[in-house]
């Protein structure tokens, strides 16, 4: 009786365990963590904790830039086209950053409330536009939400804003 018993439990246990490594959204695996390095076209980047906070470079034609912040998590690097870097994190602090390294050297910073993704896509301002190399506009769309006595909208530039 003992080695039935024995037997039927092993058996429910084998069988049952694949079940236990399902989440609760119906068996989808979970999304890895964001990795802690990441190569795009000639821009490098690479975090690792520091203390309590995080510590990450970015490396590539105009040379290096380090940052060292208190995140909620470590920053979070995506390539877009190959060729730009884009570096999105949020502090401490609660407030969320976007920055936009490209290979000629030149970067832009928004805060993340003023950022979307709409089909895989960033959305960036609209004033954006203008501070982008020629051959890398193409890679976003962009908004016309941020109009601001400092930086007005030209009304030329209304025809790219998507919304």
């Amino acid at each position: 009786m003992k080695t039935r018993c024995f037997g039927a439990l092993l058996l429910a246990v084998v069988l049952a365990g694949p079940a236990y490594g399902q989440t609760k959204n119906g068996g989808a695996p979970t999304t890895p963590p964001p990795p802690g390095a990441l190569t795009c076209g000639a821009l490098k980047a690479e975090s690792a904790r520091a203390g309590s906070g995080f510590q990450w470079t970015i490396a590539g034609p105009a040379g290096r830039t380090t940052e060292t912040g208190a995140l909620k998590g470590g920053p979070r690097f995506d390539c877009v086209d190959g060729a730009i870097l884009v570096v999105e994190f949020t502090s401490t602090a609660g407030h969320s950053f976007f920055d936009a390294y490209f290979p000629d050297g030149n970067n832009i910073g928004y805060g993340r409330q003023q950022i979307e993704r709409r089909g895989g896509r960033f959305v960036l301002p609209i004033q954006a536009k203008a501070r982008i190399a020629p051959p890398f506009r193409a890679a976003f769309d962009y908004h016309c939400r941020l109009n601001m006595p400092a930086d007005p909208i030209p009304a030329a530039a209304r025809a790219d804003c998507i919304f």
